[in-house]
C-alpha cells in the first residue's frame, strides 16, 4: 500500500530510497521524534539490492569505525522484537573468519583492535573451528577468529521491519515513485526532488540512500559520486543432506564466504575482488556465470570434502554499491540540503541499524554518541583528499571489503 504525501508537498526530511538504509534512517529519525519524514521508492520497498543481500552479521573489520558501526547494530538485531515488533529473522549462529599462515599477524592485530572497542571476539585454534563446523577441512587454516554474537539475518525482513516501525510513528512512504532529478534552489542548495510524473516535493533536508543508483541522481545537480555497481554472484548448494546449524564463515584462505540457508542448503559467495566486474544495475543477468560456478565448486569441495552428494540448486546476482576504498559515504554532500548515505560496498546489512542512528545524530546533533565511530572516516571528501578509509591491518589477498 502507498501512503499519501504531505498535503503541501513539503516535508522536513525527504529520504530517497526505500531500501534497508533509507528505511533505517527513517525509523531512527522517527525514534528521535522527527516524524515529518517522507520515504520515496521507485518500485516497492526493499525490491532493489536489499533483497539480494546475503545477510551476514559480523563486526570483523580492519577499520575501527566500520567495526564499531557493526557492533552498535548487534543489540538491535538481538532485541528486534521489542524495538520493532518483528524478529527480522536474525539467527545468532555466530561468525568466524579463517586465515592462512600469511594472515595470522593481521588477524591478531584486528582482533585486538576490535576487542579494544568492546567487541566480543576471540582468537581460536583451527581444531576449535572444526568443532564449530563439523566436516570443515582446516588443514590449511593457521588461525581463526570467533564472534559468538554474529550470525545471519534476512535483509528484506529487516528493511520491512524498519518500515513498519517508522510508519507507526507517522513516517510516510510513497512506493512506485521514481525520482528523476534533485531540485536546486538558491546558492546551490538542494531543496527537494522531481518525480517521473512531473510532480515535486520540497524538503528542508534531502537524504540520498539509493545504493547503486546514487550516481544517476547525484549527476542531476552536478555531483559526481564515486559509486559503481559491482557484480556479486551467489551460488546455492545442497550438500546432500540438510546442513546443521553452523556459524557464518569468511574463508580468507579460499576467498569465499559460506552461510547456512534456513532450508539447510549452503549459500556460497565470493571474497576475491581483484578483478571486479561492473554492471548496469538496471540490466544484468541474474544467474551466476559458468566460471564462477566452477570456482565455487572447487573451493567448496576443498573446504567441505565430505559432503554426501553435493549439487548446485540455484544462483543469483546482485550488485555492491562500491566506492574506491570499499567503505561507505555517510555525511553531508558539498551541496547544502543534501545528505549522503551511499556506497556501502557490501557492508550495508550488518551495520544498517547503526547507520540509521548515525545519520539521525549527524542531522540533528552534528555529531554521534556511538563510541568508536568517527564520522570523518565516512566523509565524501576523503577521496579527493587522497585519504581513503582503509584497514589498519589488511589481509594478504583479501584487503578489500575488510
Amino acid at each position: 500500500m502507498t501512503d499519501t504525501a504531505h498535503p503541501a508537498d513539503t516535508v522536513k526530511f525527504l529520504v530517497i530510497g526505500g531500501g534497508l538504509e533509507g528505511l533505517s534512517i527513517a525509523w531512527n529519525l522517527a525514534e528521535r521524534g522527527e516524524t515529518d519524514v517522507l520515504v520515496v521508492e521507485k518500485d516497492t520497498l526493499c525490491s532493489g539490492m536489499t533483497g539480494k543481500s546475503s545477510g551476514i552479521v559480523r563486526c570483523h573489520y580492519g577499520s575501527p569505525t566500520m567495526a564499531a558501526l557493526s557492533w552498535h547494530s548487534i543489540p538491535v538485531f538481538e532485541n528486534a522484537t521489542g524495538l520493532l515488533g518483528d524478529d527480522m529473522a536474525f539467527r545468532q549462529c555466530g561468525y568466524a573468519v579463517i586465515v592462512g599462515e600469511e594472515n595470522v599477524i593481521p588477524l591478531r592485530a584486528n582482533v585486538a583492535m576490535q576487542q579494544s572497542l568492546g567487541i566480543e571476539t576471540e582468537l581460536i585454534p583451527p581444531d576449535r573451528m572444526a568443532e564449530l563446523w563439523p566436516g570443515l577441512n582446516v588443514d590449511d587454516v593457521a588461525a581463526a577468529a570467533w564472534e559468538p554474537r554474529g550470525g545471519r539475518g534476512e535483509a528484506y525482513m529487516t528493511g520491512m521491519a524498519f518500515a513498519a516501525a517508522a510508519r507507526r510513528h507517522g513516517v510516510r512512504v510513497r512506493q512506485s515513485t521514481r525520482v528523476t532529478s534533485l531540485l536546486r534552489g538558491r546558492g546551490d542548495r538542494v531543496v527537494g526532488a522531481e518525480f517521473a510524473d512531473g510532480s515535486t516535493v520540497h524538503a528542508e533536508q534531502v537524504i540520498l540512500a539509493t545504493g547503486v543508483w546514487a550516481p544517476q541522481l547525484g549527476a542531476t545537480v552536478g555531483l559526481d559520486l564515486p559509486v559503481r555497481a559491482q557484480r556479486a554472484q551467489l551460488v546455492l548448494v545442497d550438500q546432500g543432506e540438510p546442513l546443521e546449524q553452523v556459524p557464518t564463515l569468511s574463508d580468507l584462505v579460499g576467498l569465499q564466504y559460506l552461510c547456512r540457508e534456513p532450508n539447510g542448503e549452503i549459500l556460497a559467495g565470493n571474497s576475491d575482488h581483484h578483478s571486479p566486474q561492473y554492471i548496469d544495475p538496471d540490466s544484468y543477468s541474474n544467474r551466476a556465470d559458468d566460471t564462477t560456478v566452477e570456482k565455487v565448486v572447487e573451493r567448496l569441495m576443498h573446504r567441505l570434502p565430505d559432503m554426501p552428494d553435493p549439487a548446485i540448486t540455484g544462483s543469483y546476482v546482485g550488485a555492491y554499491d562500491t566506492t574506491p576504498d570499499y567503505n561507505p559515504v555517510i555525511g553531508p554532500s558539498p551541496l547544502d540540503g543534501l545528505f549522503l548515505a551511499v556506497g556501502f560496498s557490501g557492508h550495508g546489512f550488518k551495520m544498517s541499524p547503526a547507520v540509521g542512528r548515525l545519520v539521525a545524530e549527524l542531522l540533528l546533533d552534528g555529531t554521534t554518541t556511538m563510541s568508536g565511530v568517527d564520522p570523518a572516516d565516512c566523509r565524501l571528501s576523503r577521496f579527493a583528499e587522497g585519504r581513503p578509509t582503509i584497514s589498519l591491518n589488511p589481509y594478504v589477498g583479501a584487503g578489500e571489503m575488510r
